[in-house]
């Protein structure tokens, strides 16, 4: 079976306090780190013994995982297991970054968010430039507030060319046709992020190929769907896996609408649709009008 699995544990503590961050926010106190760890190991090592499987691993923390030494040691040990395709996460990338070098890195993959007024500007660049000579797989994206522009245009200018650099929109904010063609110019797949996705009834890989995971085990079909397929330790969802329309209204979020299949993002993102990398130069891409 191939499948695609979002990881979220407990964890929920950020090194960061971003105000336009719609995730949760706390100080762990050692137990609870503990109790991240422990959900953690436990997934790594399911994931490590499902041998006739073929599985790509998205890490989704709602706090910053990378600065845990258990979220990398786990992601370097999974790159290199011959059944897994992919292992990426999601990171404000305020960890170190020579831990890479020892994953494969034809299958690690980070999907890296810039926050300004977080972290320094050269700081962020420097750990994006320590990539890149390493060869590692990586995105690099901000989310678009008029106060991110500016410093956006200069990610775009300074970072290798070959790094994609993705916009999100902002959560609630209304872009008109002349700022988001601004956005635009920066990421020419800004379309994709700048209006929620009618999702009602479609058709989406949720559910069949593509599964969330929360730290207990509980497999739903994506984060957005309370609705329990099973769970994963005791193997009770795997009888719950079909194709299955959306029951939302909107899918507004890119770890999402991504698997919807009324888009065309799985061929856009083609090898890279956990790591947010498109298959082909994004210059020559345009988003599809919703």
């Amino acid at each position: 079976m191939d499948l695609t699995i979002l990881y979220r544990g407990p964890l929920a503590s950020c090194d960061y306090d971003c105000p336009y961050c719609p995730f949760a926010k706390r100080r762990e106190v050692p137990a609870q780190l503990r109790g991240d760890l422990a959900a953690l190991e436990r997934f790594a090592g399911w994931a490590a013994a499902q041998t006739g499987d073929r599985l790509s691993l998205l890490f989704t923390p709602w706090g910053e995982g990378l600065v845990r030494s258990w979220y990398r040691r786990a992601l370097v040990e999974l790159s290199h297991l011959p059944h897994l395709r992919r292992v990426a996460i999601q990171t404000n990338l305020s960890c170190r970054t020579d831990w890479v070098a020892a994953a494969d890195l034809d299958t690690l993959a980070l999907w890296c968010t810039y926050h300004p007024g977080q972290t320094p500007y050269d700081r962020f660049l420097d750990k994006c430039r320590d990539l890149a000579a390493m060869g590692a797989r990586f995105s690099v994206g901000v989310v678009g507030l008029p106060d991110h522009l500016e410093q956006a245009r200069r990610l775009r200018a300074e970072l290798p060319e070959q790094v994609y650099l993705w916009v999100n929109a902002a959560e609630g904010r209304t872009y008109d046709d002349a700022e988001a063609a601004v956005w635009t110019e920066l990421d020419p797949l800004f379309g994709y992020s700048r209006h929620p996705h009618r999702s009602a009834g479609l058709p989406c890989r949720t559910g069949a190929s593509v599964v969330s995971v929360d730290g207990s085990g509980t497999v739903r079909r994506c984060h957005f769907v309370r609705e329990e397929l099973g769970n994963l330790y005791d193997g009770s969802y795997r009888a719950a896996l079909r194709p299955r329309p959306c029951p939302l209204a909107v899918c507004d979020c890119h770890i999402g609408y991504v698997h919807l299949e009324s888009l065309p993002l799985y061929d856009v993102f083609a090898g890279g649709v956990l790591e947010r990398i498109p298959g082909a130069p994004v210059q020559s891409l345009r988003a599809t009008p919703p």
